[in-house]
């Protein structure tokens, strides 16, 4: 059988037991169920923003790793985009790799939200296509590659229910 989109999980980083989005700020993936980033899910990564972020602004990243949860079969040329802009003017999102390898943990971290990740480079980019996506290569199965988001609050942002959204996907040998 094939691939198919619930093969591809999007899992928190922050340890292997972390369920907590807040604390996925590099590090081992959690393997447990709470550590599974559900779609559609509200504050499945960023919590809400607060009046003081609000008006000054606020700059936040997390780093979430793509598993590839089939069995026994690759994800070939899987590619990472912004599927969806946040539905706010006041902010934004931006991805990145890991520089680690696929199936490494991430080499990037950092101790703080507020504190752009350290320890390899990472450089942020909006590609907002499949085309312009970035390419992650081949996630052999059961294996993992860490990605990182920043989301960026405008100072003096209005209150608003705001929502964006990045999608993977890749081949599957025949």
């Amino acid at each position: 059988m094939p691939i198919i989109s619930s093969d591809i999980l999007l899992r928190l980083s922050g340890g292997s037991s972390n369920t907590s989005p807040a604390a996925s700020l590099g590090g081992a993936m959690s393997t447990v169920s709470g550590g599974i980033i559900t779609s559609g899910a509200a504050n499945n990564i960023w919590d809400d923003v607060n009046a003081a972020e609000a008006a000054a602004g606020d700059t936040e990243h997390r780093c979430v790793y793509v598993h590839n949860n089939h069995g026994s079969l690759t994800l070939q040329n899987a590619v990472v985009w912004i599927d969806s802009l946040t539905s706010s003017t006041d902010t934004e999102f931006d991805i990145a790799l890991d520089p680690a390898a696929v199936g490494s943990t991430a080499t990037a971290s950092t101790g703080a939200e507020g504190t752009a990740p350290s320890g390899g480079t990472v450089t942020f980019s909006r590609p907002t296509s499949k085309g312009a996506g970035l390419s992650i290569g081949d996630i052999p199965a059961g294996s993992k590659k860490a990605i990182w988001i920043k989301r960026t609050v405008t100072a003096s942002a209005a209150a608003a229910s705001d929502s964006g959204s990045i999608r993977v996907e890749g081949d599957t040998a025949p």
